[in-house]
């Protein structure tokens, strides 16, 4: 059998050829990159109910900017403006407004900067599927459930008209950014509650243990309603101004009061000239509602992400703090 040899200038030609469609492969895989030369480090710390969002966030942005290095600290959110106000972060994350005396230290330190929201938080009172009775509960009623000192253990205590039903309470522990929430948005202070309840970080186990007692009774993140539906049953709350259901459209809008609220991250002027922080808030802002369902909070209203992004533009361009 005769062999054919393939003449060398034929290989020379198909080797180049390769490189060539190799080379123009690498070269549209790097234009498709995303700010792949930013680099340097994020500090971000304080609410620890915010930090799921800040975290999800920063992981996805460093999947896509793998040279810039976001840390996420829970000090609080007293304690995270403690260290914006010092210059210590580029942004602080907060589960309520700065306060009068934080505006003075920042204003005393030269520290510009803007308030902007990034997510909603709703938290729902729960009962048991087969609670037929409790439609709509007070903040009254809630307080002496679940306040300090309370020895309710019937729903008769709560209302005359509710049956002789005994009670079993299930709700978040100490160290839960839910649990500071709700003691301060129902019983008046942060921490203020009943200790002689079923207390869990896992809000899977309150699930279980609402939907295993007709009189059972918890609290936790509006989202986890939605995700077990059937297993419990959320309640109207009174704020004052009638029962209202929680929902996203009743947190978005305001009307679930006051278990439903705006989330907020603070970013000071000098951080924001800093390309990676200006893209960071850049890329938050625009993914809110996937970062919000990661962790498992009510996104931004569109009008609120049109806020915030102005918000950032407006300190980015220099101009000062508003409070």
């Amino acid at each position: 059998m005769k062999r054919f040899n393939v003449p060398l200038i034929a290989l020379t030609m198909i080797a180049l050829s390769l490189a060539l469609v190799a080379a123009g492969c690498g070269s549209d895989d790097d234009s498709g990159s995303s700010n792949s030369d930013l680099s340097g480090s994020i500090k971000i710390d304080g609410s620890s109910t915010v930090a799921p969002l800040s975290e999800a966030a920063a992981e996805k942005f460093q999947a896509e900017n793998p040279n810039v290095r976001v840390t996420v600290g829970t000090s609080g959110t007293g304690g995270g403006f403690e260290k914006f106000c010092a210059g210590e972060t580029d942004i602080s994350d907060a589960s309520r407004p700065i306060k009068d005396e934080e505006i003075e230290v920042c204003e005393k330190n030269g520290i510009s900067y803007e308030q902007l929201v990034v997510a909603n938080d709703g938290l729902a009172v729960v009962v048991n599927p087969e609670n037929d009775f409790v439609q709509c509960l007070t903040l009254d009623q809630l307080k002496t459930i679940w306040d300090k000192g309370s020895k309710v253990d019937n729903w008769n205590q709560v209302d005359s008209s509710f049956p002789d039903e005994k009670m079993e309470l299930y709700g978040p522990g100490t160290d839960s950014g839910t649990f500071d929430y709700f003691t301060d948005a129902v019983n008046g202070e942060e921490g203020q509650s009943r200790s002689d309840y079923n207390a869990t970080e896992d809000d899977n186990v309150i699930v279980q243990g609402v939907s295993g007692s007709k009189g059972g009774t918890g609290y936790f993140g509006l989202s986890y309603v939605e995700q077990n539906e059937g297993k419990v049953k959320a309640v109207e709350v009174d704020g004052g101004d009638g029962c209202v259901a929680p929902s996203t459209e009743t947190v978005q809008n305001g009307t679930y009061k006051p278990l439903g609220r705006e989330l907020f991250i603070y970013t000071s002027g000098d951080a924001l000239q800093r390309p990676e922080v200006k893209s960071f808030l850049d890329f938050y802002i625009n993914n809110q509602a996937e970062i919000a369902e990661q962790a498992l909070y009510v996104p931004m209203t569109e009008e609120q992400a049109a806020a915030s992004t102005a918000a950032v533009e407006k300190l980015a361009g220099g101009e000062g703090a508003t409070s």
